[in-house]
């Protein structure tokens, strides 16, 4: 495995978001939102106009405006880079398409091993207008850091098996359980791809990682360890020479967090349904903390918006106490897309006037 480079990337020492991430004390609080780019903001909906979703993510000057129109608007202190779960699947050449109203779908679902080892792999090349999207992020975004994405191998396979979104995730499931071979084929192979993906966009110079394992909450426990953890913890593995905070995240996945946690990740993301002095006992001391505002709470009204920042950076404050290395505010998913966003801004200002956990 040809090692990371380094080269091209930024020195942000004092980066909020990159010291909370590395158990220093930020200068403030550090906030940004998942799914800040998109939909809320009319500036977005306005460069989308008539191009589909797998189009912007390939084009590397709309990547770049789309994912710096919350950073402009916002101030959040760090830029998440534009892009969809299935993007490198979609690389790599499987036949899929992102449907209005409907999501990811799949035009030849897997099914069994022939399908699994059918799948194609992933070459860097095939990513390189992702990779200069991050390069045109890069001068563009000055101080502010830059988060590169991926979709962890598990929700990977889920669509895959699926065919597209699930409420229940049955087929995939069945697989997992009724055909565990061809299982632990499929998502190797999908770490392989997930793994240059991210690779790609190290290489290119992002300043920090998040894996997401949206469908990982549809798991027991048991599942999650034995057909899930080994996969994304080899993800973690092989990235860990890049030397930037990696963040894991999942949604329902509370009764997971400490399987999660063993993953690798120095951040692991909570969402809403578990209180961060809750979620630091089952991560164990030792990785920040990273969430976890209900992204309802944003419709609620300035009060409420207001005393519930305040009780989640009580609770991250107690957190670090308690063993959290540092605390990153988020919501505890993505942002709606009714969302008003001069909501969303003051919500950043509230959380940059709050003092930092010493």
């Amino acid at each position: 495995m040809i090692p990371v480079s380094t080269s091209t990337r930024r020195r942000l020492s004092e980066a909020p978001l990159l010291v909370a991430a590395t158990g220093g004390v930020p200068s403030r609080r550090p906030v940004w939102f998942m799914r800040q780019a998109g939909r809320s903001l009319p500036e977005y909906r306005e460069v989308r106009a008539g191009v589909g979703m797998l189009a912007s993510c390939f084009d590397p000057e709309l990547l770049c405006e789309i994912t710096m129109q919350p950073v402009r608007r916002h101030r959040v202190d760090a830029a998440i880079l534009f892009s969809d779960i299935v993007v490198p699947l979609k690389a790599a050449g499987i036949d899929l398409d992102i449907v209005s109203g409907v999501g990811p779908v799949v035009a030849n679902p897997v099914r069994g091993r022939a399908d699994v080892r059918a799948l194609p792999r992933l070459r860097r090349e095939e990513v390189g207008a992702i990779v200069d999207g991050v390069r045109l992020l890069l001068d563009a975004l000055g101080e502010t850091p830059l988060i590169g994405f991926a979709g962890a191998p598990f929700t990977l396979a889920s669509y895959l098996v699926e065919g597209g979104p699930s409420r229940h995730h049955e087929r995939t499931k069945a697989m997992m359980l009724g055909d565990p071979e061809s299982w632990h084929e499929l998502l190797g192979v999908l770490t392989d791809i997930t793994v240059e993906f991210l690779r790609a966009q190290l290489s290119a110079g992002v300043d920090a990682v998040q894996l997401f394992d949206s469908w990982a909450g549809a798991l027991s426990l048991a599942q999650y360890r034995e057909f899930v953890l080994p996969h994304s913890e080899r993800v973690f593995a092989e990235i860990a020479d890049a030397g930037v905070p990696r963040i894991h995240f999942g949604v329902g996945t509370g009764e997971l967090l400490g399987a999660m946690a063993e993953a690798g990740a120095d951040v692991v993301g909570v969402d809403w349904r578990v209180p961060l002095t809750a979620a630091v006992r089952r991560v164990g001391p030792g990785k920040a903390l990273q969430g976890n505002l209900d992204p309802a709470v944003l419709f609620a009204g300035p009060d409420v918006i207001d005393r519930e920042v305040r009780r989640i950076a009580r609770e991250a404050d107690e957190a670090i106490t308690l063993g959290a290395t540092g605390h990153i505010f988020n919501l505890g998913h993505g942002v709606v897309p009714d969302t008003d966003p001069g909501v969303l801004t003051a919500t950043v200002e509230l959380i940059h006037s709050l003092p930092t956990p010493l």
